[in-house]
C-alpha cells in the first residue's frame, strides 16, 4: 500500500487515471443493468390494468373480495395513449388497485398525475367531458408504470357495465403481467411479455460487451511502465510472490476506488437516464435500481477481474527480472484464433437452414448465443487480423513511418488490437442494429402516415362475431352528424354502413361498407367514388389507406340507393378535419360521449401506430438508438484510454528514437499509422461480419431479405471513424512532452 500511494507523482497519476476509467465503465455497466431491472419493473406495473382481459388467468372464485365489474378500454389525446378503466363495485370489500385509497363511485373518477394535469390544462370539450362526474383522487406511483402514464379509473353502477361487451366480473386484480396470452392481452403501452426477454437479452449483450472491454482497458493502464518498475524490484531482491502482492494491491486499490466512484456515477446518471423513453414511456428514477445480488457481483467481480488482468499482464516480469528490459517478442498469433468467429457465424447459419425455434426462450438461446460467440470471435481474432494487416502494410510501403508502425504492430499485435477492440465491437453492433431496423421498416411499409391520415378520425362499430361481422348501432342520428359538423375545423362527416352482401368480411377481418358518394366526397382520405355513381362499396383497410405510398382509391359503385343504405346498420363514422388538435379532440369527445364504453376513437395515423408491426418497429428503433448512442461513446472512451496508455508505455523507445535524430513529426505519423491502419482495416471486416450476421438472423427469424441501410448509416460510420482519428490526433501534443531525453535513462 505504501509503495502504491507513495510511489511518486507518476504512480499516483496512474492510480487516479485507472480508477477514473474503471469508475466510468462501472457507472455505465450499472446503468445498463439497472435499465434491465427498470424495464421489468415498469412492465410489471401494467399487470393490474390487464385484470379481466386474459381468459387463461381467471379471477379467483375463492377470494373474499366483493365482485366488481371491470372494463379496460383505450383512449387517445393528441397522439398519447390513455388507459381507461370503468369499474363498478358490488360491495365495500372489492379489491382496490395499487396507488388508490378506494374505488371511485358512480359520477367519480381517479386520474394519474399526468392525466390530471392534462384534464386541467385543456378545454373540457376536448378531454374532460369524456369522463362522467368529477375527479376525486389521484393515482399514486405504485399503480403507474411511468410518471407520464395517462390513466383514468371511472366509477360506474353495476347495471351500466353488466351487459357491456368486454366487461368482466372479477374478484381480484392481476399481480403480474400475463406471459401466456399469445396476443390476447389488451396491453395499453406495455411491452408484450412474449417478446420482452428477447429484446432485453439483445440490448444487454450489445451494451455490456463494449462496457466490459472499456473496464478491461482501464485496468491495464501503463502496463509496460509497471513491468519495468516491478522488474527493477526483482533485480534488487524482490521475490515473485512479493511482486504478486504489490501488483494485486495496486490493481485492487485502483479498482476498488473506481468501483466506489462508479456507484456514485451510477446514482448521478440514473437521474439523467430516467427521462429517456426507452420503452416509449420514461422511468421512475426509483425503478432504475440494483438488486443486492447484482451490486455484489459488480462490487466484487470488477476488482477481482482487475487483479487477474494485472497478474496476466505482468507474467513476463514474473518469469525473469530481465525479461522486460530485453523485450523479447511474444509468439505471433495463430490462425486458429478465427475458429470462434467461424463457430458463431456457423451457429447462426444453422438456423437459416433449420428455421427459428418456436419458443421465445429457444430464440434467445439460439440467436443471443450466436451473436455473443461472434462478438467474442471478433475480439479473439483481432490480434491475428492486426498482424495480417501489419504485414500487408509492410509489404506495400517503403516509407519510414509506415515501416516503423508495421514493425511495431507485427511485434505486438495484441496490444495494437486492444486499443481499437471497443470500436470494432461498437461498429459490429451498430451495423447489425441499423441493418435490422432498416429491413424491418422496409417490410412494414415504414409506419409513416400521410397528412390526411393524421387529420381523419374513425369510430368503428364493427362487432366481429364467430359467424360473421355485425353492428349493434342500427343508425347514426342526424343530430350527431350535425353536432360534429358544427365543430370548428371539421370539414366532413361520413357514415359507412354494413354491406349485407359481405357479412363475413375479408381474411383480414375488414367487411365491405356502403357509403353515399355525397358523404364520401367530404372525407377524401378514405377514397372517392367513380364518376356519376351515387353510392360506393368500399373496404376500408385503414392502415393501408393511411400509408404515404397510398394514392387516391376509387371505389366501385354500389347497386343500392342512398336511401336504402341509410337504413342499414352503421359500421364506421369517419370525420375529416383540418388537422388542428382542438378539432380532432372535440370531435373525438363528441363521438365517445355518444357511444360510450367502446374501444377508442382514433385517427387513421393512430390506428397505423397501434398496429403490432408498426409498434414493434418503433420499439426496435428506440432500441437501436439506445444501443448506438451508448456503444459508440463507450468505444471512443476505450480508444482514448488505450492510445494515451500506449503513449505512456512507449516513452522510452520513442525517447531513444528522438535521441538518434528521429523528428517528432515522424513519430506522430508512426502513432497515427499504428492505430489508424488496423482500425480502418478491421472496422471494414467487422462491418462485413455485422451485415452477414444480420442477413442470417433476418432469414431465419423473420424470413426476410436484407435491405441495405440508408445514407445515415454510412454517414454515422464515417463520422465515427473521423472522430476516432481525431481522438488519436489529440495525443500528439503529449508526445513531445513525454519523450524528452530524461525518459531515455534507465530507471
Amino acid at each position: 500500500m505504501r509503495l502504491t500511494l507513495n510511489g511518486g507523482r507518476e504512480t499516483l497519476v496512474r492510480l487516479l487515471v485507472t480508477a477514473a476509467g474503471v469508475a466510468l465503465g462501472v457507472g455505465m455497466l450499472l446503468v445498463a443493468l439497472a435499465g434491465i431491472n427498470a424495464v421489468n419493473t415498469q412492465n410489471g406495473k401494467y399487470a393490474w390494468l390487464e385484470t379481466g382481459t386474459v381468459p387463461a388467468i381467471p379471477a379467483s372464485s375463492s377470494s373474499s373480495n366483493a365482485p366488481m365489474w371491470w372494463l379496460l378500454t383505450a383512449d387517445e389525446f393528441h397522439g398519447k395513449s390513455i388507459a381507461r378503466i370503468d369499474v363498478a363495485t358490488t360491495g365495500p370489500t372489492s379489491a382496490v388497485p395499487p396507488g388508490m385509497s378506494r374505488l371511485p363511485g358512480p359520477g367519480q373518477y381517479f386520474a394519474s398525475p399526468a392525466m390530471s394535469r392534462l384534464l386541467h390544462s385543456v378545454p373540457a370539450a376536448e378531454l374532460a367531458d369524456r369522463y362522467p362526474g368529477h375527479q376525486v383522487g389521484t393515482i399514486g406511483a405504485a399503480g403507474l408504470p411511468s410518471p407520464t402514464s395517462l390513466v383514468v379509473v371511472v366509477g360506474r353502477t353495476p347495471a351500466s357495465l353488466a351487459n357491456v361487451r368486454g366487461a368482466s366480473r372479477v374478484t381480484s386484480l392481476l399481480t403480474q403481467t400475463p406471459h401466456d396470452c399469445n396476443g390476447a392481452c389488451f396491453y395499453v403501452g406495455a411491452i408484450n411479455a412474449s417478446g420482452i426477454d428477447l429484446v432485453l437479452a439483445v440490448s444487454a449483450a450489445a451494451l455490456l460487451f463494449p462496457i466490459l472491454i472499456f473496464i478491461g482497458t482501464a485496468s491495464r493502464l501503463s502496463t509496460a511502465r509497471r513491468e519495468q518498475r516491478f522488474a527493477a524490484m526483482r533485480l534488487v531482491g524482490a521475490t515473485p510472490s512479493q511482486i504478486s502482492v504489490i501488483s494485486a494491491v495496486e490493481s485492487l486499490l485502483a479498482a476498488v476506488l473506481g468501483v466506489a466512484v462508479g456507484f456514485a456515477v451510477f446514482f448521478g446518471l440514473r437521474v439523467l437516464i430516467a427521462p429517456i423513453p426507452f420503452t416509449g414511456a420514461r422511468f421512475f428514477t426509483s425503478d432504475l435500481a440494483l438488486n443486492l445480488r447484482t451490486a455484489a457481483v459488480v462490487a466484487v467481480g470488477v476488482p477481482l477481474a482487475a487483479v487477474i488482468a494485472a497478474r496476466i499482464a505482468l507474467r513476463r516480469a514474473q518469469a525473469s527480472p530481465l525479461g522486460v528490459s530485453r523485450r523479447t517478442t511474444p509468439p505471433a498469433p495463430r490462425a486458429y484464433r478465427l475458429i470462434p468467429l467461424v463457430v458463431g457465424l456457423g451457429e447462426l447459419a444453422y438456423f437459416v437452414h433449420a428455421g427459428r425455434p418456436q419458443k421465445t426462450s429457444g430464440q434467445i438461446d439460439a440467436y443471443l448465443t450466436g451473436i455473443l460467440i461472434t462478438m467474442a470471435g471478433l475480439v479473439i481474432a483481432g490480434p491475428w487480423l492486426t498482424m495480417a494487416g501489419s504485414r500487408l502494410m509492410a509489404r506495400r510501403t517503403r516509407k519510414p513511418a509506415t515501416l516503423l508502425a508495421a514493425r511495431r504492430l507485427s511485434d505486438n499485435p495484441r496490444a495494437g488490437f486492444r486499443a481499437i477492440s471497443g470500436l470494432v465491437i461498437a461498429l459490429f453492433v451498430t451495423s447489425v442494429a441499423m441493418v435490422l431496423i432498416t429491413t424491418i421498416t422496409a417490410y412494414n411499409d415504414d409506419g409513416r402516415s400521410s397528412p390526411a391520415a393524421a387529420r381523419t378520425l374513425v369510430d368503428s362499430f364493427a362487432d366481429f362475431r364467430p359467424h360473421g361481422v355485425g353492428s349493434d348501432v342500427r343508425s347514426v342520428p342526424a343530430s350527431l352528424t350535425s353536432s360534429l359538423a358544427t365543430v370548428r375545423g371539421v370539414t366532413g362527416v361520413s357514415v359507412l354502413h354494413l354491406d349485407p352482401a359481405d357479412l363475413k368480411g375479408s381474411e383480414a377481418g375488414q367487411p365491405s361498407s356502403l357509403v353515399s358518394c355525397t358523404a364520401l366526397a367530404a372525407t377524401p382520405a378514405i377514397g372517392r367514388c367513380t364518376g356519376g355513381a351515387q353510392t360506393a362499396s368500399i373496404k376500408p383497410d385503414l392502415r393501408n389507406l393511411g400509408s404515404l405510398k397510398a394514392t387516391n382509391v376509387t371505389w366501385p359503385a354500389s347497386r343500392l340507393s342512398s336511401s336504402r343504405i341509410d337504413r342499414l346498420p352503421a359500421l364506421y363514422v369517419v370525420v375529416e378535419t383540418t388537422g388542428s388538435t382542438a378539432a380532432i379532440e372535440q370531435a373525438r369527445t363528441i363521438l365517445e360521449r355518444s357511444y360510450p364504453l367502446r374501444f377508442q376513437v382514433s385517427t387513421i395515423a393512430e390506428i397505423r401506430a397501434d398496429d403490432p408491426n408498426t409498434a414493434r418497429t418503433t420499439a426496435y428503433q428506440r432500441l437501436v438508438d439506445v444501443v448506438i448512442l451508448a456503444s459508440l461513446p463507450i468505444a471512443g472512451c476505450s480508444l482514448a484510454v488505450s492510445v494515451i496508455a500506449g503513449l505512456g508505455d512507449r516513452r522510452r523507445p520513442f525517447s531513444l528514437l528522438r535521441l538518434t535524430g528521429t523528428p517528432i513529426s515522424l513519430l506522430r505519423r508512426v502513432i497515427a499509422f499504428e492505430t489508424a491502419v488496423p482500425l480502418l482495416l478491421i472496422s471494414v471486416f467487422s462491418i462485413g461480419v455485422g451485415f452477414l450476421a444480420s442477413w442470417m438472423f433476418l432469414r431465419s427469424q423473420l424470413s426476410e431479405s436484407l435491405h441495405s441501410p440508408g445514407l445515415s448509416y454510412y454517414l454515422l460510420v464515417v463520422v465515427g471513424l473521423i472522430v476516432s482519428l481525431g481522438v488519436i490526433a489529440t495525443t500528439f501534443p503529449m508526445l513531445e512532452r513525454t519523450t524528452g531525453p530524461e525518459a531515455a535513462r534507465n530507471d
